[in-house]
């Protein structure tokens, strides 16, 4: 047998699970960790600013590939509960990440010794489990249970403390005999397959919702067969968006009060048959009128999680199992079934929903100054191709890129979905842009988000982490001023202010150029919309050569409203912005105004 280390043998652990980065910020209690990880080599580590940073950076490393499983690092305390932001919006999505926190001395933990907290107990409801190992013995069957339960059933996060005097313990462990241990996902029947498919073929007007579970089983590909086989179009959620290209035949906008397509909306609610496979219903997706949404259509609902069926309302048909078992199923017996002649033609009900998605567009050409944010999308249509991978969180800019964007691959559009964080746009994308150093990353950023963690493009600049992140400002929370429109205030949401060192910005504040450049990072400031495309060329070009972050600032008008329900009812959007009525209002949208 070997003898090591619990640290160390913990590390060894990680590697065998595959596991090739860490994110982190180290301290006095988990510096025999890192000690460890020095020693052992093997696991690249990305000094984070912040440890929450580094819980995101994690998250957004394991959604850039499948597979992966993104390690954050902290010591005892108040890096623990830094964490719990990041362990709770891993959980909310469905992503495995992997804290690992430093921890005091076993012997005082009750002793209120300096920075000792009950890590575990805080993090347990945002975990699938979180453990302090009390005794150093217990460690690799701790790292190897972690593993298991991150891979297993709905994937989710896993938080382990460690107390220094564990981590130091010497113990028996051989690395050579080590294999990680089985994972469990349910998988469908082919009789609840045949069942399911049978309300699909019985139809007139059916559709799919693809949710996050199709891209974290790495299931898009049999998704657009199934498609293809039956001949239904496929709503994505915001967590599946890119699971079918936007410029496929079968792909039928979003919808939802936000995040949606006005043809997307139309066409939900004039189908009469949903299969939901790997999705949650949403609020944000489903609207708080289930009356509305549930009208008129039957549902069959698909998850990897028995008790997400039934959570929202009850469907027609439940099916607990991994979308990639039940997908491969589907497309086995739609196969059979279409050689048997027994699908049947779809084509007028594509057809219409096509003739929605050529001309229910919202307008994106304003020429405006200060501009329109709409331009903004506009322009990043132009410069960044299909191959780009978005990041991006919560307010204003999300709602309107998830309108205005196009996505045509899985985790190509990288979102934090229902937590929503505010400064979680640049760590998760240094996160992406570690896991796929030769991608085209672009994050996505209000101002007010941007500023939440702006500490961590420092990080960025020390590890040439380079990506092009682009900041729309208004110098406001716009999400949340939109939000007070119904309560008749405009209330502690206004950031404007003149600053003194930067007097041509006017009201708008933080001078973020200077700050950017500060930190080490390169940035652009565009005022006029002509000037967008050559900016975002410019940044590219930028980020290759020197390897830092580069921010692109456009500066917005100080209000405009996004397109969203007011009523929380998804056949209630409201259009506060004109409309795409000719060619040239909306020139990049998938299926343009003729």
């Amino acid at each position: 047998m070997s003898r090591m280390t619990a640290a160390r043998a913990a590390v060894e652990i990680l590697k065998l699970e595959g596991v090739e980065a860490a994110f982190g910020v180290p301290g006095a209690a988990i510096n025999p960790f890192y000690a460890a990880l020095k020693a052992a080599g093997g696991i690249a580590h990305t000094l984070a600013r912040h440890v929450e940073g580094a819980s995101h950076m994690a998250e957004g490393y394991t959604r850039t590939r499948p597979g992966n499983i993104g390690v954050c690092i902290g010591t005892s305390g108040p890096a623990g509960t830094d964490m719990i932001t990041g362990l709770y919006s891993a959980s909310g999505d469905s992503i495995p990440i992997l804290c690992i926190t430093g921890q005091a001395p076993t012997a005082v933990l009750h002793k209120e010794d300096f920075q000792a907290v009950d890590i575990a107990a805080i993090a347990g409801p945002v975990t699938k489990k979180a453990t302090t190992v009390l005794e150093a013995a217990q460690v690799p069957g701790v790292f190897q249970q972690a593993f298991h339960l991150m891979r297993s059933g709905r994937p989710g996060p896993v938080l382990i403390d460690l107390p220094v005097d564990v981590q130091q313990t010497e113990i028996e462990f051989d690395p050579e005999t080590y294999r990680p241990l089985p994972v469990y996902k349910p998988a469908a029947s082919r009789a609840q397959i045949e069942k399911a498919l049978s309300y699909l073929v019985a139809s007139q007007r059916p559709l799919i919702v693809a949710g996050g579970g199709v891209i974290n089983a790495d299931a898009a590909d049999l998704l657009v067969e199934f498609a293809e086989l039956t001949g239904t179009p496929v709503v994505p959620t915001l967590m599946g968006w890119g699971a079918i290209p936007d410029d496929h035949e079968l792909n039928a906008g979003m919808v939802g009060l936000q995040t949606s397509h006005r043809y997307g909306n139309a066409t939900f609610l004039a189908s009469d048959f949903v299969l939901g496979i790997g999705n949650r219903w949403a609020n944000r997706h489903t609207g708080y009128r289930m009356d509305v949404y549930r009208e008129g259509r039957t549902f069959v609902h698909v998850d990897i999680e028995p008790t997400q069926i039934g959570r929202i309302f009850p469907p027609d048909y439940g099916i607990a199992s991994d979308a990639k078992a039940a997908l491969e199923l589907f497309v086995r017996v739609a196969r059979e079934w279409k050689e048997a002649g027994r699908l049947p033609d779809r084509s007028e009900w594509i057809a219409a929903h096509l003739e929605r998605k050529g001309t229910l567009h919202r307008r994106t050409h304003f020429d405006d100054i200060p501009m329109k944010p709409q331009r903004v999308y506009e322009e990043m249509n132009r410069a960044f191709g299909p191959e780009t991978r978005y990041v991006t969180t919560i307010g204003l800019s999300q709602i309107a890129g998830a309108q205005m964007l196009h996505v045509y691959r899985p985790r190509h559009w990288i979102n934090c979905g229902q937590a929503g964080p505010l400064g979680w746009t640049v760590p998760a994308a240094l996160g992406v842009a570690t896991a796929d150093p030769q991608a085209q990353v672009v994050a996505l950023s209000g101002d007010y988000d941007f500023q939440f963690m702006i500490e961590e493009l420092a990080v960025g600049a020390q590890h040439r982490i380079p990506y092009v992140h682009v900041l729309v400002n208004n110098s406001y929370l716009g999400l949340i001023r939109q939000a007070q429109l119904g309560l008749g205030i405009d209330f502690q949401v206004n950031l404007e202010f003149e600053n003194l060192n930067s007097p041509e910005l006017g009201v708008y504040g933080v001078d973020h150029v200077k700050v950017a450049e500060g930190l080490g990072c390169k940035a652009i400031r565009v005022t006029d919309p002509a000037d967008l495309g050559a900016a975002f060329e410019e940044a590219k070009k930028l980020a290759a050569e020197h390897r830092v972050p580069v921010v692109v600032e456009a500066i917005l008008e100080r209000i405009t409203d996004i397109a969203m329900s007011t009523t929380a009812d998804i056949s209630d959007v409201r259009e506060f912005q004109e409309l795409a009525t000719a060619p040239g209002h909306a020139p990049t949208e998938v299926i343009p105004l003729r």
